[in-house]
C-alpha cells in the first residue's frame, strides 16, 4: 500500500512522539513500587543517616517508601558494584560521596567504572572532616599533635571507615603534608570506627561530623581541627587544619546517584525534589545540627562535582604512592 506523503510524514512523527510519551508517562507513575536506596556503610554512619533523612523526606513527597539498604564492605564497592547491575528504573539508588570519587584511583582493578556506569541525580550535603581524638591524648591542638606523633613515630593508630574512604585519604595527606607517621587501622564504617576511638583502642581519627559531632558536643571526643579551608559553623571555634599546615584542605560531600540509562525525567523528578528538600528549613537545620550545608544543584552540576573530586583525588593518590592494604 503506498501512503500519501501528508499521511507518511504524520505517522512517522507519530511514531517518533511515542517513545517520548512513554517516558513521560513512566516518569510521571515513578515510583511505582517502593525504592531502594543502597548504602556502603553499616548503619549509623554519616552515609547512613544523611540516606535515611533523604530517604523520609522523598517517601512523602511521592507517596513510596524509599528504604535503606546498608552493603558494606571495600571502600563502598560492593554497594556501588550492586547500584551498577540494578535495573535502570529508578528504584534502585546509590548513596554516593567522595569515597567513590577515591575509588576510581585508588582501586586498579574494578568490576565497574563509576563515571560512566552510575549517573548524577542530586547533591545532598557538604562539610569539613573533622580532626578528632581521645579525651585523655595528650595533644590539645595540632601544632601538639604534629609534634607529639613526630616524637612518637609508627605509635599513634588512626581509624577510619575505610579503605579508601575520604576520611582514610583526608589522614593520608596529612601524613605526606606534614611528614608524620601513623599507623591506619580500617573499619567498615564510621559507627564501629568511632566505637573504637571513643573507648580508647586507635588514637585519632579523620571523621565527617555527621557521624562524630554528637561525640564532641558530649566530651567522649576532643576535636582539634576541621579540614576544610574555612571554619565551620556548626563547630565555630574550631581552627582549620589549613591554619598550621599551609595548603591543607579536604571536604567531604554525599549525594544521590542512579544506574546509567535511568530516564532523565526520572533523574529529574527526584532531583526537583531533593532540591525541594535542601531548601526546606527544617532540613537545613537538621543538616547544621549533623555540621553541614545542603549541595543543591542539577545533576550536571552534581556530575560536574563528581568530575572535578576523581581528578583532584587520583594526583593525591598517584603522588602519594597509595595503594590499597
Amino acid at each position: 500500500m503506498k501512503l500519501p506523503r501528508r499521511n507518511f510524514l504524520r505517522l512517522a512523527a507519530g511514531a517518533v512522539a511515542l517513545p517520548a510519551v512513554s517516558r513521560i508517562a513512566r516518569a510521571q507513575a515513578y515510583p511505582a513500587r517502593p525504592v531502594r536506596i543502597i548504602v556502603g556503610f553499616p548503619p549509623g554512619g554519616g552515609s547512613d543517616i544523611l540516606a535515611r533523612l533523604m530517604g523520609q523526606w522523598l517517601s512523602e513527597r511521592l507517596n513510596q517508601a524509599f528504604f535503606v539498604e546498608n552493603r558494606p564492605g571495600a571502600g563502598a564497592n560492593i554497594a556501588t558494584e550492586a547500584a551498577v547491575r540494578a535495573p535502570a528504573d529508578g528504584h534502585t539508588l546509590l548513596l554516593v560521596g567522595g569515597f567513590n570519587a577515591v575509588n576510581a584511583t585508588f582501586y586498579d582493578k574494578l568490576n565497574f567504572n563509576f563515571i560512566r556506569d552510575i549517573g548524577p541525580v542530586a547533591g545532598i550535603m557538604r562539610t569539613s572532616n573533622v580532626v578528632v581524638v581521645h579525651p585523655s591524648f595528650p595533644a590539645k591542638t595540632i601544632p601538639e599533635f604534629i609534634a607529639h606523633a613526630k616524637t612518637n613515630p609508627g605509635r599513634i593508630s588512626m581509624a577510619s571507615p575505610g579503605i579508601g574512604t575520604v576520611a582514610h585519604m583526608s589522614g593520608e595527606l596529612f601524613k605526606m603534608m606534614t611528614g608524620v607517621n601513623m599507623v591506619h587501622v580500617p573499619y567498615r564504617g564510621d559507627a564501629p570506627a568511632l566505637t573504637d576511638l571513643i573507648s580508647g583502642q586507635v588514637q585519632v581519627m579523620f571523621s565527617n561530623p555527621v557521624s562524630s559531632i554528637e561525640h564532641i558536643r558530649a566530651g567522649r571526643l576532643r576535636a582539634l581541627a576541621v579540614t576544610t579551608a574555612t571554619r565551620s559553623d556548626a563547630l565555630p571555634d574550631l581552627p582549620t587544619v589549613g591554619e598550621f599546615v599551609q595548603g591543607y584542605e579536604v571536604s567531604a560531600w554525599w549525594g544521590f546517584g542512579a544506574p546509567k540509562n535511568t530516564l532523565a525525567e526520572i533523574v529529574e523528578k527526584l532531583n526537583k525534589e531533593i532540591n525541594a528538600g535542601l531548601a526546606d528549613l527544617k532540613m537545613k537545620a537538621r543538616l547544621a545540627e549533623l555540621g553541614g550545608t545542603a549541595l543543591p544543584g542539577s545533576p550536571a552540576e552534581f556530575g560536574k562535582l563528581i568530575a572535578d573530586e576523581t581528578e583532584k583525588w587520583a594526583k593525591v593518590i598517584k603522588f602519594a604512592g597509595i595503594k590499597p592494604e
